[in-house]
This record gives structure tokens, C-alpha cells and sequence, in this order.
């Protein structure tokens, strides 16, 4: 008599979609480590190039912008949001420790500063723009000061700008000074009708106000920086950040999508001093600064996704484009699609299994 084949073990729904649910987790754990900030940078980086690093100081909370300083290699300029007081931070990118803290006078108690970008003329220009309320206050102010020769806290009087919008209040966290003309730039953050604000061709300090008016529609804004040459800008978000070739005092185009690392908080972005990188910033304490290498221009007339080395050119994506939506920690755009796929792929197959057993058993 031939023996029996051996029965199959039987398998539980229960126990299969836990075998599933860990199959899951183990794979999108994979794809977030792959895809992690660290592990971005480390992809992209090149012998030489700027190189990601670790801001140290435990008073910098909530770096909220950030600008790579012309006077001091490798040492970057950033800022505390709201409830710090009048002060600007150097943090040296080789170590993450602050090399300079800056404590500004003759501009009051500022009220909520989202921006620094460094000027042609060489003067830091603070953006006190952001406004919680969702566009309430009747102005705004931009402070101007000259950025320090040497290093160390310090005591710097700045010059304050009153700023208003043509049409009318809203809330910003972007402000770019062109590097060729000098020309001040406010992107506001708004998910439906974002908008790329132009001061005019001088600030006037005094009780004037300075009026800003809408050249173009933005997405999602938390940051945004022009290249060193002034040919490019790019904006960032939580989630997405965009290049754009930067024409006659206007973005052109669809713009040029960058895989900007997922950082939480996301807040800020701004080129190394010499354009060969994008450096992404985010607040928390120890926060991050990511070193994504800039690609080279796509051709006239494309766009296309970058890649993990980031973009600087090419046509990014046109203002108006959707806005990008908070998005947790780790990994990038590409990264969380794939993430996405992977996990339904699995899921999907793990529940064709069960029906199968269970079709068997009955």
C-alpha cells in the first residue's frame, strides 16, 4: 500500500496575515532606511562637495532658514523661528557647532522670523514674514545687515524694512534675495493660491512701506533660494521642492522636480556658496542639514523627476503646480512611492494567499 503524501501544516488567516503584515514592515523598513536623509546624502555625495551635517547647538530649536555665508567657507547662516529674540546663528558646516551668534539691535521684538538669504551687497537680509493667523497682519518687516568679517558672538545693528503686499495680507516663510540684481522676493505659503512676490527695485527704510506685488503663482512654499548665478530658483515645501530657470525677474516654466529628503518640519533650502549644492534644512533639536548634489540643466523644452542628486535646472514645475502636503520623517518623494507600491504588492498577494487556503479548505 504506497503511504499517504503528508498533510500540509494548516495555516490560520491570523497566523498568515501576520506572517504577511511582517513581510510588509520588514520591506518598507528596508526602503525607509535606504531612503533615510543619511543615507540620501550619502548616495549623492562626492569627494569634495558640501556634505551634509548636524546643527549641535542645543539653542537652535527651529532653524527656519538658512544661507550659505560668502565671507566664511562652509559656515551657514540660520535663524530660530518665533520666541528667540534678535539673533542669527553661524554654524560651521565641518562640525555642526556655532562659530558665531549675532544679536541684532534697532529692530524692536521680532514677531515671526521664517527667512535669511545673504544679498550681492553683501548684507543678510532677515524675513520677520510669517504670520500664523493665516494672513492677518497689516505688514510685515524685513531687517538688513552686514554680514560679519570675522566670526564670534557679536552685536550688529540692522536696518528695518516695513513690507506690505499689494494684495493684501498673507502668510510667508520664503524670502530670496536675487544674487545679480539685489532685487527681494517673498513666496507666501498658501495651498490654493500661493504667489512669488517682488519687492521693488530698492527697500526704503522709514515709515514708508515697501509694496510687494504677485509676478507669479507658487505651490506649497516653507523656503525657496536662487542660485549663486541668479539663473535658477528653487522652492521647497514639506514634501516636494522645484528649480526653476529664473527669466527676466520671472520663474519660466514647469520647473524641474528635486528629491528633497523628508525631514518632518521641512523649512529651509538654500545653495552652497559655490551652486554645486542644495542644502535642506529642518527644525528639532540636532536638526539635519542635507547635502543634495545639484544636476546638471536638462534640455530646453524638458522636465523630468530628479534624481537623488537632486536638480539645479532644466524646467521646473510651474507655479501653481500642487502644493505639497506635511509629510513625516525619513526618506524622499521617490522613496515613499515606492514605499506605497511595495507594501500594496504584498498585501495584495498576501490576501490572494489566504483565499486560496482558505478555498482549499472548504
Amino acid at each position: 500500500m504506497r503511504p499517504l503524501p503528508p498533510v500540509p501544516p494548516v495555516v490560520s488567516p491570523r497566523s498568515a496575515a501576520s506572517a504577511v503584515s511582517a513581510v510588509v514592515l520588514g520591506a518598507v523598513g528596508a526602503l525607509v532606511l535606504a531612503g533615510s536623509p543619511a543615507a540620501v546624502a550619502a548616495e549623492g555625495a562626492s569627494a569634495g562637495a558640501p556634505s551634509s551635517f548636524t546643527i549641535a547647538d542645543p539653542r537652535i530649536t527651529e532653524s527656519s532658514g538658512l544661507t550659505a555665508s560668502k565671507v566664511h567657507p562652509g559656515v551657514y547662516w540660520t535663524h530660530n523661528d518665533s520666541d528667540d529674540g534678535p539673533y542669527v546663528y553661524g554654524v560651521d558646516a565641518a562640525t555642526g557647532q556655532t562659530v558665531a551668534r549675532i544679536t541684532l539691535t534697532g529692530i524692536g521684538t521680532p514677531r515671526d522670523v521664517e527667512a535669511v538669504s545673504l544679498g550681492p551687497d553683501g548684507q543678510l537680509y532677515l524675513g520677520d514674514i510669517g504670520d500664523n493667523r493665516g494672513g492677518t497682519w497689516e505688514h510685515v518687516w524685513i531687517y538688513r545687515f552686514p554680514e560679519p568679517e570675522r566670526l564670534g558672538d557679536q552685536t550688529v545693528k540692522a536696518t528695518r524694512f516695513t513690507v506690505r503686499y499689494a494684495d493684501g495680507p498673507r502668510d510667508a516663510e520664503s524670502l530670496m534675495v536675487h544674487p545679480v540684481t539685489g532685487r527681494v522676493y517673498i513666496a507666501s505659503k498658501d495651498k490654493e493660491k500661493g504667489g512669488l512676490y517682488e519687492g521693488p527695485e530698492k527697500l526704503t527704510a522709514g515709515g514708508a512701506s515697501n509694496v510687494f506685488r504677485r509676478v507669479a503663482d507658487v505651490p506649497w512654499v516653507t523656503d525657496g533660494a536662487f542660485s549663486p548665478d541668479g539663473t535658477r530658483l528653487t522652492l521647497r515645501g514639506y514634501l516636494l521642492a522645484r528649480t526653476y530657470p529664473w527669466k527676466d525677474g520671472r520663474p519660466e516654466g514647469e520647473g524641474e522636480r528635486v528629491d528633497a529628503p523628508w525631514q518632518g518640519q521641512a523649512e529651509s533650502v538654500t545653495y552652497s556658496a559655490d551652486g554645486s549644492t542644495l542644502m535642506f534644512g529642518a527644525e528639532g533639536t540636532k536638526s539635519q542639514v542635507v547635502a543634495i548634489p545639484v544636476r546638471a540643466a536638462a534640455a530646453p523644452g524638458t522636465s523630468g523627476a530628479a534624481g537623488a542628486s537632486g536638480a539645479s535646472g532644466g524646467q521646473p514645475a510651474a507655479p501653481g503646480a500642487a502644493p505639497s502636503a506635511p509629510a513625516g520623517k525619513g526618506g524622499n518623494v521617490t522613496l515613499g512611492a515606492l514605499v506605497l507600491a511595495g507594501a500594496a504588492v504584498l498585501l495584495l498577494g498576501g490576501k490572494r494567499l489566504l483565499g486560496r487556503r482558505g478555498a482549499d479548505r472548504s
